[in-house]
């Protein structure tokens, strides 16, 4: 059987387990819709934790990232991976203990405020919809590359399979369906890493494969350093960010991390505080299996490409490459006209993705229109490192395959959890809380669906015509989930005097001033100016690590307004000092 058939095998098996399992774990009332009726195991709760958070940007992107950056793009898996460590001793007993349905939940009553609920609402549809475009987008270059359909189509059918899950069951057919997710990607990941490694070193652990030595004794990490330096790339063990960046970018990240929306929300679902802290815990260990793992993967692959591209006439460049030109993720022009492809340090392209002519080179290649002046010829996306990996090294072809199933479960569980709470910002934080205080029941569930709906359509609409801005920020969601959540939840928690003035203001200023950062500095104002350069980055911080700075700013403008105004009521101080006791938590209540 070829690669496509293996395809429409092993993703239509676990399509069917996925459908099967929201059939099953269909919700019956809104608690079951929101937190799964709170009765989730604590393993359970890790897997489908681990699955929400490992998004189609930790299994395709990072080790794309890493492979392309090196050591620098160390600072994804310290943030990422840090940021469970704050979610698990600073946020998740305590929110639990509390007992609320959502983030704007908490926000709203510690901050006795609609006021404060609305501007809570208002950061998670910022964060989500920003977070999601980039998921449905992967859904399509997944489908369209493995099943050889339009990216339009692929978009489409990742759209339905998430609105049957979260549609019927909520939060309690989400985590259900995250748990068979979270085996499908973990296989789907270890295995050609697996492959690769006993391939390449003799040794079947990445992890230590990775340090291990190739056929002629070299270690492999001296040979890939050697690689960079003869094609003119900086070594890569070594850095290029200065101490202040990476600084901010860890930080960001791992704040970032603690104030996301959709990854709070799942230690709701749990009966007690303890269980929070051990689905936390759980979930961390399941996460580290894929983030120790992404190193080694972005070693094997990089090594993997310049050694079959690099120096090679195009005629006799493997089968895989010419098929991922369809995807627009990696491209050529033979500038030289030697009829080899010369991979260099320098830009191949003048803009961000190549644009293709409609005829071909003299050699096959899909000629491309904005190339540059660079000796460069090869354009490389970091998202196709993992995703062509087994078919670079020559892997089998259910590998391959598998690999497909493994993307597409990243990238549909945490659409699915992004997509939730778009749903439960609107029906109960909106409706519920403020619009319609006495809507029953059933009224309020279909609102949820009717809200997912709409909030499925947009999402998708994102993935077919994906604004330029949109694919620009999704890596900075982080950055406005720690602008924005974390200071109101961790001053919530741990600062009695902190009022609804203070938090207010510190989550308006702490957004609006991420968000334009992020327009000056990564995306620009479309038709009206372009993204300032580098060189005039504020501090020398990047957009990335700029989370860190309206983190803190957040901070201070709530501390100083806090204490300037009126201070919280007697019996929201006491609800305070209730939380601060992790222990003895009741059921989660939306009233």
């Amino acid at each position: 059987m070829n690669v496509q058939t293996w395809t429409w095998i092993i993703v239509g098996i676990t399509f069917a387990l996925y459908f099967g399992i929201a059939i099953w774990a269909r919700a019956g009332s809104t608690k079951e819709f929101y937190v799964a009726g709170g009765g989730v195991s604590p393993l359970a709760n890790g897997m489908a934790t681990a699955a929400d958070w490992m998004s189609a940007a930790s299994f395709i992107s990072m080790a794309g990232i890493i492979s392309f950056a090196g050591y620098d793009g160390s600072v994804y898996l310290m943030g990422w991976t840090g940021g469970y460590v704050l979610l698990a001793l600073l946020l998740a007993p305590y929110l639990r203990k509390f007992g609320k349905f959502t983030v704007p939940d908490f926000i709203g009553d510690r901050y006795y405020s609609n006021g404060a609920r609305t501007v809570a609402v208002i950061c998670a549809l910022i964060v989500s919809f920003t977070y999601v475009a980039g998921q449905m987008r992967g859904v399509g270059i997944v489908f369209s590359q493995f099943l050889q359909i339009d990216i339009v189509y692929g978009v489409i059918i990742g759209m339905v399979i998430v609105l049957v899950f979260a549609f019927l069951g909520g939060m309690k057919g989400i985590t259900y369906t995250q748990v068979a997710q979270y085996c499908v990607l973990i296989f789907a990941f270890m295995v050609p890493a697996i492959f690769i490694s006993f391939q390449m070193t003799g040794n079947i652990i990445p992890q230590i494969g990775m340090g291990g030595t190739v056929e002629d004794g070299t270690y492999l990490l001296d040979k890939l350093d050697s690689l960079h330096t003869q094609l003119g790339f900086k070594e890569y063990t070594s850095g290029t960010k200065s101490t202040w960046d990476v600084f901010a970018i860890t930080l960001a990240l791992m704040v970032g991390t603690a104030g996301l929306p959709h990854v709070i929300v799942r230690f709701f679902t749990v009966p007690k505080v303890k269980d929070a802290r051990k689905s936390a815990g759980l979930a961390l260990l399941f996460i580290a299996i894929l983030y120790t793992t992404a190193p080694a993967v972005s070693v094997f692959s990089r090594t993997n490409l310049i050694e079959t591209v690099s120096e090679k006439e195009y005629v006799a460049i493997p089968q895989w490459f010419k098929n991922w030109e369809n995807t627009g993720l990696i491209a050529w022009i033979d500038k030289n006209n030697d009829g080899k492809i010369q991979y260099v340090s320098g830009n191949a392209l003048d803009g961000k993705k190549p644009i293709y002519k409609e005829t071909r080179g003299d050699s096959g290649e899909r000629l491309i229109a904005n190339s540059s002046a660079e000796n460069n010829e090869l354009y490389v996306d970091n998202d196709i490192m993992v995703l062509a990996n087994p078919e670079i090294a020559g892997l089998p072809d259910w590998v391959i395959a598998l690999v497909a199933a493994g993307g597409l479960a990243a990238a549909l569980s945490t659409a699915a959890g992004l997509l939730l709470v778009i749903s439960t910002s609107i029906s109960h934080d909106l409706i519920k809380k403020q619009l319609k205080p006495d809507i029953s029941d059933k009224a309020e569930l279909m609102w949820a669906r009717i809200s997912i709906f709409v909030a499925i359509v947009v999402a998708g609409l994102f993935g077919i015509y994906p604004p330029g801005f949109v694919a620009a920020v999704v890596a900075l969601a982080f950055g406005l989930a720690a602008a924005s959540f974390f200071p109101a939840i961790i001053l919530g928690i741990f600062d009695k005097r902190m009022n609804k003035e203070g938090a207010i203001s510190g989550m308006i200023v702490g957004i609006t001033l991420m968000l334009f950062y992020m327009i000056r500095f990564k995306t620009g104002l479309i038709g009206v100016m372009e993204p300032l350069p580098s060189s005039e980055w504020w501090f020398g911080t990047s957009p990335e690590g700029f989370g860190t700075i309206a983190m803190l700013c957040n901070v201070v403008v709530s501390f100083v307004v806090s204490r300037f105004t009126k201070a919280p009521p007697k019996e929201v101080v006491e609800i305070v000092e209730n939380i601060r006791i992790p222990s003895g938590a009741g059921e989660a209540t939306s009233h």
